[in-house]
């Protein structure tokens, strides 16, 4: 699985009602640590296929969801379950802490 595209219209379908923990990535296109983080999103959606997922949303894209979410820098992970915001990282950070990030949501839940 890899990541999902979710935008103001679908953020509450994708993220908001779903039955597993999201992982939402608030990027843009031409923020370089959000470059960086891409394919180390794109390889742990893999890895955690159907206990977690992993979306991203085009921060230019979707001022509305930016907004509401309050999200002041980019990247900014937030991490969902039960419709509720469960914790939230900003900035691009390695494989091993989004991962440790992962497994404590899912042992939480």
């Amino acid at each position: 699985m890899s990541t999902t595209v979710v935008t103001d219209a679908t953020f509450q379908a994708e993220v908001l009602e779903s039955k597993i923990p999201v992982i939402v990535d608030f990027w843009a296109e031409w923020c370089g640590p959000c470059r960086m983080v891409a394919p180390v999103l794109e390889e742990l959606s893999n890895q955690y296929e159907g206990r977690i997922k992993i979306v991203k949303v085009d921060s230019d894209a979707n001022p509305k969801l930016v907004g509401d979410y309050n999200i002041v820098s980019i990247p900014t992970l937030n991490i969902y379950f039960g419709g509720e915001l469960v914790a939230s990282r900003v900035g691009a950070r390695p494989k091993s802490m989004i991962a440790a990030d992962i497994e404590s949501v899912l042992t939480s839940v």
